[in-house]
This record gives C-alpha cells, sequence and structure tokens, in this order.
C-alpha cells in the first residue's frame, strides 16, 4: 500500500487511491445546478472573480466549470494584476478568494490604478488571517526591522503575504519593496547587482528566507553558469560575496507548509524514488533540500506555485518510451493540497492531446504527503481533510489544508453576490450596509503622516515596477544609498 493518499489522472477520469484523494476527487466533478447558479450571479452582478490557487476545492472546482470569462485563479503575484483587468473591461465588483491581505493588495492596486469606487469583497465576514501576515505584525518582526534600519544601505525586502499595515510601518522605517515567491530571488540578486554593498533583510518567511540563501550557495557552489542562469549579472564569486550580506528573520512561518518536515521527506525519499519532487519555497530545509537535489537532474522543482504548474505541465508534454507510458508519471506535491485543481485540469487537457495520436492511455499521479487516513467525518462539513480533530493537518507529519483560505466557501460567494445589485439596477448594492463586513479592511492609521494604506502601496509599486523594467526603481535605490 503506498504511503501516502494519491490521485491517479487519466484523460477522461480520475482514480483516487485513498480517502483523503477521494475527498479532493469529488469536488473536481461540481454539481451542474451548482456551477449554473453561480455562473448567473456572476453575469447578472457583473463581478469579476480572482482567486489563489489554495482556496476550498469545492469552490476552485465549481468555479473552473462557469462559463463566465472574469475568472482567474493564480499565485498572489498575479491576482491584483487580473482584478485591475477585470475592472478596465467593465466589471462592476471584484470578489477576493483568498486571504486578508491579497483582498487589501487588490484593492490598493485597484485605487492606484484610478478604481477606487469600485467594489473589492471578501466572502467571509470574520477575518481571514494568515500565520505569515501575524509574524509581520508581531513585535519580534519589529525589533528585526529596527536593527535593520541602522544598517547602513539596507534593504527590506517583504514577502506579499503580509498587510498593508505591516507594509506601511516597514516602509516608514527603510526602504522596502515586496516579494512573491515566483521573483523573490531575482529581485534578492538584482538587489545586490544595483546596489553596491547593499544589505538585504528578507522576512516574514523563515523557511523561505534559508531557502533562498541555501539556492544561492548551491548555485555559487555550481560555478558561473549556473548563477548567470539565475541572473545574468552575476557569477559564483558575486553570489559567494553577497551572502554574507543577505539576512532573513527566524520567527516566521506558513502554518501549511511548516509541516512538510523531516518525518514526511524521509517517507518520500524512501518510497517514492521514481517521483518527481515539487516544493513551494515556503517549506522547510528538509522537503526544500530534497527537491532542489532533484532539480539538478530536472527530477524535480523548488520555487512558486505557478512554478509548480509549469514544471508538471511541461513533464507531461515529454514525450515517453512505450515502457515508460505503461507506468504513471508521479510527483509529489509539496504545497497546498488546492493546488490539485488546476493541476489535474492542466495534465487532462495534456493528456487528452496526446491520446489524439492514439497511443496507450497514459496515467499521472498526484501523490499528497499527509496520512493516508487524513480525512475526519463532520456531522456539519461532511468529510473534510485533517485528522479526527478537523484541523487540516495530518498527525503523521504533513499538512495539506490551509485552514484560513478554506474560509472561503461556495455559500460564502452566493451570499456575497447577492447582496450586490444585479448590473442595471440602480447605482449601489441592494444592502451596502451589510457589504461593509465583507470589504477590506479600511486603515485608518496615519504613519509618518501618510495613511497606511498609500504608504503600504509603495513596497507593491515597487514590485510592479520592478517587474516591468527589471531594475530597482531609482527612488527606492536612492534610499537606500542614502
Amino acid at each position: 500500500m503506498a504511503a501516502f493518499p494519491t490521485l491517479r489522472v487519466f484523460a477522461d477520469r480520475l482514480e483516487p487511491l485513498g480517502s483523503y484523494a477521494e475527498a479532493q476527487a469529488r469536488y473536481l466533478s461540481p454539481d451542474p445546478s451548482h456551477v449554473a447558479a453561480l455562473d448567473t450571479l456572476l453575469r447578472s452582478r457583473g463581478a469579476g472573480v480572482v482567486a489563489h490557487f489554495y482556496m476550498d476545492p469545492e469552490l476552485q472546482g465549481v468555479l473552473a466549470a462557469c462559463s463566465w470569462p472574469h475568472i482567474h485563479v493564480s499565485d498572489s503575484l498575479v491576482m491584483a494584476d487580473r482584478a485591475v483587468e477585470m475592472a478596465k473591461a467593465g466589471c462592476a465588483a471584484i470578489i477576493v478568494l483568498g486571504v486578508d491581505f491579497m483582498s487589501e493588495n487588490v484593492r490598493a492596486m485597484l485605487d492606484a490604478a484610478g478604481f477606487a469606487h469600485l467594489p473589492v469583497l471578501r466572502v467571509a465576514a470574520a477575518r481571514i488571517g494568515c500565520s505569515l501576515a501575524d509574524a509581520a505584525d508581531a513585535e519580534a518582526y519589529g525589533a528585526y526591522l529596527l536593527h535593520a534600519a541602522q544598517t547602513p544601505r539596507a534593504l527590506h525586502v517583504v514577502y506579499i503575504n503580509t498587510s498593508l499595515l505591516a507594509k506601511a510601518r516597514a516602509q516608514a522605517l527603510l526602504p522596502t519593496i515586496t516579494v512573491t515567491s515566483s521573483n523573490v530571488v531575482r529581485t534578492v540578486l538584482q538587489a545586490f547587482a544595483q546596489i553596491e554593498d547593499v544589505h538585504v533583510y528578507f522576512g516574514p518567511d523563515t523557511y523561505m528566507g534559508r531557502n533562498v540563501h541555501t539556492l544561492l550557495a548551491g548555485a555559487a557552489a555550481l560555478g558561473d553558469a549556473t548563477c548567470a542562469a539565475l541572473h545574468p549579472a552575476h557569477d559564483a564569486q558575486s553570489v559567494r560575496d553577497a551572502l554574507p550580506r543577505l539576512h532573513h528573520f527566524e520567527q516566521g512561518a506558513c502554518v501549511v507548509h511548516h509541516l512538510f518536515g523531516a518525518e514526511v521527506t524521509e517517507t518520500v525519499r524512501v518510497d517514492y524514488a521514481d517521483a518527481y519532487f515539487t516544493a513551494h519555497l515556503e517549506v522547510p530545509g528538509e522537503m526544500f533540500a530534497l527537491a532542489a537535489d532533484a532539480a539538478r537532474s530536472d527530477r524535480g522543482v523548488v520555487g512558486s506555485t505557478s512554478d509548480i504548474l509549469k514544471f508538471i505541465a511541461r513533464k507531461v508534454r515529454e514525450p515517453a518510451s512505450a515502457e515508460a507510458v505503461l507506468a504513471p508519471m508521479r510527483f509529489v506535491l509539496g504545497t497546498e493540497a488546492g493546488m490539485i485543481t488546476p493541476i489535474v485540469r492542466s495534465v487532462q487537457a495534456l493528456l487528452r492531446k496526446a491520446d489524439e495520436g492514439h497511443g496507450p492511455p497514459r496515467a499521472v499521479d498526484i501523490v499528497f504527503p499527509v496520512a493516508a487516513d487524513a480525512v475526519a467525518a463532520d456531522d456539519v462539513l461532511g468529510i473534510v481533510p485533517g485528522v479526527l480533530g478537523g484541523e487540516g493537518c495530518s498527525t503523521a507529519g504533513g499538512c495539506a489544508t490551509c485552514p484560513y483560505m478554506k474560509m472561503n466557501t461556495l455559500e460564502g460567494a452566493m451570499a456575497v453576490l447577492r447582496l450586490l445589485a444585479p448590473v442595471g439596477a440602480a447605482v449601489g448594492s441592494a444592502s451596502p450596509d451589510a457589504l461593509v463586513e465583507f470589504a477590506p479592511r479600511s486603515y485608518r492609521e496615519t504613519i509618518a503622516g501618510r495613511s497606511a494604506a498609500s504608504l503600504g502601496s509603495e513596497p507593491i509599486l515597487a514590485m510592479r515596477a520592478f517587474g516591468k523594467t527589471g531594475l530597482l526603481p531609482p527612488e527606492l535605490v536612492a534610499r537606500v544609498m542614502h
């Protein structure tokens, strides 16, 4: 029996192996009545939807089956960009399916793009938290930033998984730029290339900070070509010279990725030696090292959710021998289980295309590194991922479900949409007071004479500028050099 539950994917069907995989597979074939109801509401309200890969799999499955064009599921880097595009296309409101810092980022980017009038709505009245965002609000992180601010030529590189208030407080202390798991390595290397003797202070994700340091040290050990592939301005010596000036916070972690530790990694290494290994940059060092080592021979990937999705698609596209086709390709999913929805959609499309050549049907196994019995029966929720306590983590040492993301539900989305006025009705919502609790947090604090929302947007805008030009913004560099 396999150590971990597995979802076997064919072009035309799914075969779940283990009760946890059954729970995941069930959501990939949504109830047509739910799809029709959500599609109708989205069209009648003219609402766009931006969602994170980690959201509730039931809602993700329904959204994937909708025909309404203004729906986008991605990692956090792209969500705000797509919201702005939807606003330009005429959407009357934006629904954000994610944790609170994501809706805050969407609100900030829409305001900066001239759409301050457009409603941005969450789908839960309660706070949708994030352990990383909480770490950036803690006193320990404030002390870390104070130390950084006292260091000559210091640049604060903050993970986007933080509140606008945390970003504003940081920006008031020292020059700050946000990053995601997709661009953190490029940003750090660009800082070292563009600013002489810069000290980079990364936070609040401890594992990501350690993993970036490990990745760069490994690249330097492999030589100039490997370093240049990461950033053309660098060679092995320049990376080695920079590493002592790369610092990271030691007290922040994602509750989902935290449990991909030594025990889980050893089981993966021993029982899945023939598999491809994937690991998000937020996972602990053991899983990261395993996937990073595999990546050197193109048997794995470390990076963002988008990087993982692209890697799996690329490997499935590769031609396979007749012998290889008979055995399923296996991918160990070293990140949140919500990724299964876009992975299955992508893999099935590729397998259908391959089957047009009338070759033997191929299967792809997606392995969840959680206990095989990591589901629990609940009188209200039915079958839910998690141990008997219901918190979404396995006692065997793996956690594949973010409890915060799962606060975004289909019922919640439908309820919020019903509060919006239909397109063409009187301006405003049908119940404007009722929508207040679903809006992103409004920061009324002033910091250094600026509103927290305005000041907290600056590190995000700096990241956007870097994404467009490949250079850190001049005003950011000047402040570091001052």
